[in-house]
């Protein structure tokens, strides 16, 4: 099955960020991007701060004062997903009473070690739950509370990237509601995309594999589809994704170095092949088939 790209250039782009932790440079970079590929193609931008997990959400007012040190501003107020939850809830909803949802009592280890059939993939869900008998869910549910995962009636989805072209990847019974009632990333996204009339989707290149499930739940829930642009990875010296130990990589690291947010910001575009100076100028240099396709190499100042 497949999933068309949006043709209207009249919704809006977004960067969704979890605020778990600062901001690095992959991530303002994917930020960057993702304004430039909004208002290359007329539409407007919007902030969405992820934070399903309240616990762990504790930097939203630095990564937005980062987002604007580097010259990002947004067309609304930022969205909050914990703010939102009645429309995931509602979601579930008419999932359930299409018959399209049911219980799962599997734990991480139990799926890991099912046996799977040649055709599915490692790492997907082998629909140990799928088909348990009213008893044996009545048995299962003494023993833990259970999860509740999508009846997916597809092996596989295909999407179209504007950088990687036709992409399929495998599509699982993937969960819609964890079994101590957290909802997962993969609903939440879907569902605020839409509801935030969002049609553009540029994200990090390691979220590709992640399109054809969201794109088929989305289509079950008769929401339209996005353009996706899933572009390069910021990867440190040794060839890994930038994390905390490779020192100087966010924008309060960075400075004690002695370089300034409009700096990094000049890195940032001249990574991409853009000039330096406002986003507004490398907007007009901007273009989605000049992007470098490989990932960018950041060596941190010592």
């Amino acid at each position: 099955m497949t999933a068309s790209p949006a043709a209207a250039t009249t919704g809006a782009g977004r960067f969704a960020p979890s605020p778990t932790g600062d901001l690095h440079v992959g991530n303002l970079r994917t930020a960057v991007l993702a304004w430039l590929f909004a208002r290359a193609s007329g539409r407007g931008f919007l902030l969405r701060v992820e934070d399903l997990d309240p616990q762990r959400s504790r930097t939203e007012a630095g990564q937005l004062r980062d987002l604007s040190a580097v010259g990002l501003a947004w067309d609304a107020a930022p969205v909050r997903q914990s703010e939102r939850t009645g429309l995931y809830l509602a979601a579930i909803a008419r999932l359930s009473e299409s018959g399209r949802i049911y219980e799962c009592f599997c734990t991480r280890s139990e799926i890991a070690d099912a046996p799977r059939a040649p055709h599915i993939p490692p790492g997907t869900y082998p629909g140990t739950c799928r088909n348990l008998s009213a008893a044996e869910r009545s048995k299962r549910r003494l023993e833990r509370p259970a999860a509740l995962r999508l009846r997916s009636e597809v092996d596989e989805y295909t999407v179209t990237d504007l950088l990687h072209g036709e992409f399929t990847g495998p599509v699982d019974d993937l969960v819609l509601r964890r079994n101590d009632g957290a909802l997962p990333y993969n609903l939440a996204v879907v569902i605020d995309d839409a509801a935030q009339g969002i049609d553009q989707v540029v994200r990090g290149g390691d979220l590709l594999s992640s399109a054809p499930r969201q794109a088929y739940l989305a289509s079950l829930l008769g929401l339209p589809p996005v353009e996706y642009a899933h572009v390069p990875l910021v990867l440190n010296r040794s060839g890994q994704r930038l994390a905390k130990r490779d020192g100087a990589i966010t924008l309060a690291a960075l400075a004690r170095t002695g370089l300034a947010a409009i700096q990094v910001r000049n890195l940032i575009l001249a990574s991409l092949n853009l000039p330096a100076g406002t986003l507004a100028h490398a907007l007009e240099a901007f273009s989605p088939a000049l992007l470098p396709r490989d990932p960018w190499i950041f060596a941190a100042p010592a």
